[in-house]
């Protein structure tokens, strides 16, 4: 397994002119996407969205995602640790997703988050193949831990900051109960967003 300073992955996105960070999202497009994203339109602040197919169904307001100006990645078809499939079955399942994400959108997708953060070199071998950037994250919010502290996980996130970071977190509840105060908080700190 490659740590987040593997060459090939992004952990940090260059932004030489203005001081600026990456939200990403993890584990959607949940129901409570559609929240997420007045939130996030209210604030006026991009993010990227990794999914998992599984859950991504035609119903799902993708076109929101997208007419909003946010990024759909991959995050597999059913969240499963890729380090323990043959590389076969993690192009398979990595291809997958990809198309299906593609089918219903239309759109293409450049971007791939590996589960739980493991990959290994064949990962890399099947991303490369499938034109993907692998993306990784600099900043843990530890939101899938924080259930009953929204505002732990806004310090996990603020204590950390640095220009180009990318920030993991979740379509969870208490992610999007902390979501308008942890924007707030970055944004205090002089902090702008871009996308990746």
């Amino acid at each position: 397994m490659y740590d987040s300073t593997h060459e090939n992955v992004v952990t940090k996105i260059q932004s030489p002119d203005e001081k600026a960070v990456v939200l990403t999202f993890d584990d959607g497009p949940s129901r409570l996407l559609p929240r997420f994203l007045d939130v996030l339109k209210q604030e006026n602040v991009p993010a990227v969205f990794f999914w998992q197919t599984r859950l991504l169904h035609p119903q799902r307001p993708w076109q929101r995602v997208l007419d909003e100006g946010h990024i759909i990645g991959s995050h597999t078809v059913k969240h499963r640790n890729l380090v323990e499939l043959p590389k076969e079955e993690q192009y398979k399942d990595i291809k997958n997703s990809i198309t299906a994400i593609e089918q219903i959108t239309g759109s293409p997708v450049r971007f791939f988050r590996p589960p739980y953060g493991r990959f290994n070199a064949e990962t890399l071998q099947v991303t490369e193949q499938l034109s993907l950037t692998p993306v990784m994250w600099k900043i843990a919010s530890m939101d899938w831990e924080l259930k009953n502290d929204p505002q732990r996980l806004i310090a996990n996130v603020t204590e950390n900051l640095e220009n180009g970071a990318v920030i993991l977190l979740h379509e969870l509840p208490q992610t999007l109960e902390a979501l308008p105060g942890l924007i707030a908080a970055i944004k205090e700190r002089g902090y702008g967003f871009k996308l990746l």
